[in-house]
């Protein structure tokens, strides 16, 4: 019997795509940026100051008209003491008079213990000196060195995991496919003009 249908299966097909898991990661920098502060050396030094005060000095030589008044003062309080210690000086000599001396005699000593007490001492003028007086010197030395700030810019390193993928497409469907390969068929079978009558026995 002659085979009327051919039969064709077309097999799926399928394209398959894969891509490996990765760790990536990123090398961290680092920047340093460097400022310099200068220092440097300071000396200050102060020498000996000297302080001289003369008003006084002054004053002994040529005095203010306070000044002139009170000295004069002074001056009268002393003589008004030096007069009443020599007058009682004077009494005791007339009082130790020894009787049967004369007058005369008695006058000659109170003369000569007033010229022993009229005699001038001797002044040096100015009679005050200048007040002196002084502050001691000073050195201060400062020395600093130069400093160096740094500044650290550091990024740290990144990690990146990007995994695996699979991807599948289907590039072709399964199917299929049936052919007639026979010749045509009559209904009824006479009516092929190639027929011919089959005998059947009993």
């Amino acid at each position: 019997m002659e085979q009327l249908l051919e039969i064709t299966r077309v097999p799926i097909e399928i394209e398959m795509r894969t891509s490996r898991a990765q760790l990536q990661y990123t090398r961290g920098t680092a920047e340093v940026e460097i400022s310099r502060d200068k220092g440097g050396l300071s000396i200050k030094s102060r020498p000996i100051q000297l302080n001289m005060d003369t008003f006084e000095m002054r004053q002994s030589i040529v005095p203010t008209a306070a000044r002139s008044i009170e000295q004069s003062a002074e001056k009268g309080q002393q003589a008004a003491y030096s007069a009443t210690a020599a007058r009682a000086q004077e009494g005791e000599l007339y009082l130790k008079a020894k009787f049967g001396e004369d007058v005369q005699s008695q006058i000659a000593k109170t003369a000569i213990s007033k010229e022993m007490f009229s005699q001038p001492g001797m002044t040096f003028i100015p009679t005050e000196g200048p007040d002196i007086d002084w502050d001691p010197g000073e050195m201060n030395i400062r020395y600093e060195m130069d400093k160096l700030n740094f500044d650290w810019r550091v990024n740290k390193t990144k990690f990146e995991f990007i995994p695996g993928d699979i991807e599948i497409s289907v590039k072709q469907k399964p199917e299929v496919i049936i052919k007639y390969i026979g010749g045509p068929l009559y209904v009824p079978p006479s009516a092929d003009p190639n027929y011919e009558p089959v005998d059947v026995k009993a």
